[in-house]
């Protein structure tokens, strides 16, 4: 049998050719087919959020160790803000990454299952699972998700081969290059720090004593100094909600569900082949609706795999009791520390981004559960049965039933409207004079929802984050203003135009002055904020007073024949207009309303951008 140097040397070029082959074969035909997917995806969400702050802040130490809602992850803070500066909302570049990062933890983990099993034909069976498992390919229509999770799927492959040879060889470089993997990961994922932990299983599990203490004294000292780090930023780091991160846990009645249905409803399907139904959210993601049945019968599978393992081979209860404890301290930990609240247990139940990355670990299971490390005596508790094979028809049909769960994610427009949103509406800033006056609201919930992301959820940040469009942004219109333009429903520039009501004064203008003039409304207006539009002719510039109920603001409004704006909170049936100061005003239509698009009007582009 093969030395762990061996293998993880002189196999890795000369061993097992075929396999090899098979392996390479293997990782370009899921590229192949993953990148069918990833190309029609686009930002989302957050995307444009984590775009735009890159753009607002330079690269300080306060802007890469934000913890944001529990992540701690310079080095998806750091490809944020150089993608910013590499073109915005550069997708094709965003796909590249996807894709080489794809590749990366595709050959990573085929090292890892090549230096702990050898050059056999049964790592492919592995290796197969993670590059077609469901379980990832939400995450690899989310860019945020793809920037924190694919360079952890490279890391923690290549720190435990480290570990693995350093083990077999005494060679404390390979500690070191295990050390230095993890922390490639603590820059991008909260997971990382288990890898250590999943080292440490594998060497009391399968590996023997380490051939120096010095190793675990190395991995201390890149987590003690991170968990001290991590604290201190998630009790200190300002969130969009203005407030530090709340530590809180859900009753156990609402942890039990989301464990259970985290479990069962993601986790355990997708590693048979589902979830085999979505639930849309938006038209660019979507969780995962596994079906009640389906469910029961992929625990009995899954039920029955592990206990074939068990009674056939020595220590599978400790791969499987590996996989449960990462899955509760890795996967449901971090969700019970504050987004459980927030999201409800159904919702992060069928989450599959809270498991993507779990996919190396169920691989890496499945793979000591099923095959003997190299090295490893007595790796059987019985002797084998006839039939060897009788496992081919059940990865045949979790393979067929995962290119069924992909095809069906992947029949819906995943980036299509919100790219034609966004690049039509950079079209059309890029098309209008420079100074328009723009009305700075919120995108369409598609692109962003404001509930989450507040600011960020403006058309100034995510359609012209850095600027450059030279037009002149407002939130509320105040003041005289020529044709200001507001985004409609497609992305395009249009004129604002009042949706309320209209208070007609007849040919003539009405003549105000410091006295309150009143204008009877048609309709009670219930309090809201209502923009109040006046036509005005003016032999001087002047200063309007104006007051709906019990608010009152003072706008200017300029010489000659114009229109000016005040924007208010208030309410009633009546509207009162006088002139500060000495002069008069001559006071025309007045428009009381809420600014929306005027569709009669000429849209800026006519047409909007498709894909």
């Amino acid at each position: 049998m093969e030395t762990g140097a061996t293998a993880g040397g002189r196999g890795w070029l000369r061993g097992g050719d075929a396999v090899l082959a098979a392996a390479l074969v293997m990782i370009a035909a899921q590229l192949v087919w993953k990148f069918d997917l990833v190309r029609r995806t686009y930002f989302r969400q957050d995307d444009f959020m984590f775009l735009a702050r890159g753009l607002e802040n330079g690269f300080t130490w306060d802007y890469l160790m934000r913890v944001d809602f529990g992540h701690l992850t310079p080095g998806a803070f750091a490809v944020h803000w150089a993608m910013g500066r590499l073109g915005g909302h550069n997708d094709a570049l965003a796909h590249a990454l996807t894709i080489g990062l794809q590749a990366a933890a595709g050959l990573a983990l085929l090292r890892l299952l090549w230096v702990l099993f050898g050059p056999r034909p049964a790592v492919l069976v592995p290796l197969g699972f993670a590059l077609v498992t469901p379980m990832t390919i939400p995450g690899l229509s989310w860019w945020a998700v793809v920037a924190e999770t694919l360079p952890y799927q490279v890391a923690l492959p290549m720190a435990l081969a480290s570990h693995v040879l350093h083990v077999r060889t005494g060679r404390f470089r390979h500690a070191v290059a295990a050390a230095a993997w993890t922390v490639f990961g603590m820059l991008f994922f909260v997971k990382a720090p288990f890898i250590p932990v999943l080292a440490l299983v594998l060497t009391l599990g399968w590996l023997g004593r380490p051939r120096t203490r010095r190793v675990w004294a190395l991995y201390l000292a890149v987590l003690v100094p991170y968990a001290v780090l991590f604290l201190h930023q998630l009790l200190t780091s300002v969130q969009l909600t203005k407030q530090t991160s709340p530590i809180s846990l859900p009753s156990a009645e609402v942890a039990a569900k989301s464990v259970w249905t985290l479990l069962t409803g993601s986790l355990v399907p997708t590693s048979l082949g589902g979830p085999w139904r979505w639930q849309p959210i938006g038209q660019d993601y979507a969780l995962a609706a596994t079906p009640a049945p389906l469910a029961w019968a992929s625990l009995a599978v899954a039920a029955a795999a592990v206990t074939v393992s068990v009674l056939w081979r020595r220590r599978a209860w400790l791969a499987w009791t590996a996989l449960l404890g990462y899955f509760l301290l890795a996967d449901v930990a971090p969700i019970m520390l504050g987004r459980i609240e927030l999201l409800g247990p159904d919702l992060s139940g069928y989450e599959l981004r809270y498991v993507s990355s779990t996919a190396v670990v169920v691989a890496l299971v499945l793979g000591l559960a099923f095959i003997p490390v190299l090295g490893e005596q007595r790796p059987w508790r019985r002797p084998a049965i006839r039939g060897r094979w009788v496992w081919a028809p059940l990865a045949g049909a979790v393979v067929a039933s995962s290119v069924w769960s992909v095809a069906a994610y992947a029949d819906r427009p995943l980036g299509r409207e919100v790219r034609s949103y966004v690049e039509t509406a950079e079209t059309a800033l890029a098309r209008v004079p420079k100074g328009t006056v723009v009305l700075d609201t919120f995108v369409p919930d598609k692109v962003a929802f404001p509930l989450f992301f507040y600011d960020y959820a403006r058309h100034s940040k995510v359609v012209d984050p850095d600027g450059s469009s030279g037009v002149t942004w407002t939130r509320r219109l105040n003041g005289p203003m020529t044709t200001p333009l507001i985004f409609d429903g497609q992305g395009r520039l249009r004129p604002v135009r009042l949706d309320g009501i209209t208070l007609p004064t007849g040919d003539d203008c009405g003549s105000i002055g410091q006295d309150d003039v009143m204008f009877m409304l048609p309709d009670q207006l219930k309090n809201a904020e209502y923009t109040v539009q006046i036509s005005y002719l003016n032999g001087a510039p002047s200063e309007l007073s104006v007051r709906l109920g019990l608010t009152q603001t003072k706008v200017p409004a300029g010489a000659h024949l114009g229109v000016t704006y005040a924007t208010l909170y208030g309410g009633g049936s009546e509207l009162y207009l006088r002139t500060v100061g000495s002069g008069r005003t001559c006071v025309g239509e007045i428009r009381i309303g809420v600014p929306v698009a005027d569709g009669t009007a000429a849209a800026v582009p006519p047409q909007p951008v498709e894909r």
